[in-house]
């Protein structure tokens, strides 16, 4: 199966994440398909940048969201300009 996660990037005391598209059964940060955006849980505001349309195009094609990552596409989602 296809998941959409978080790859740990950064120093020792200083996270930093990717929102890699990967297969289920590589390890945490091992290879991945796609890159579609990332995630500073240090910064203040929105710490978060996402591709919505690639991650989209993911999830049609069968790609499983982890619930940081969901959490981080509805935010998204929400903070996007009401379509008339």
């Amino acid at each position: 199966m296809v998941a959409i996660r978080l790859r740990r990037e950064g120093s020792k005391n200083r996270p930093y994440y990717r929102i890699v598209v990967t297969d289920s059964r590589s390890r945490r940060d091992g290879p991945f398909i796609d890159q579609v955006g990332t995630y500073d849980p240090m910064k203040d505001g929105v710490n978060y940048l996402l591709d919505l349309p690639k991650v989209e195009d993911w999830m049609v094609k069968g790609a499983q969201p982890s619930e940081t990552v969901a959490s981080i596409i509805r935010k998204t989602r929400k903070a996007l300009p009401a379509k008339a």
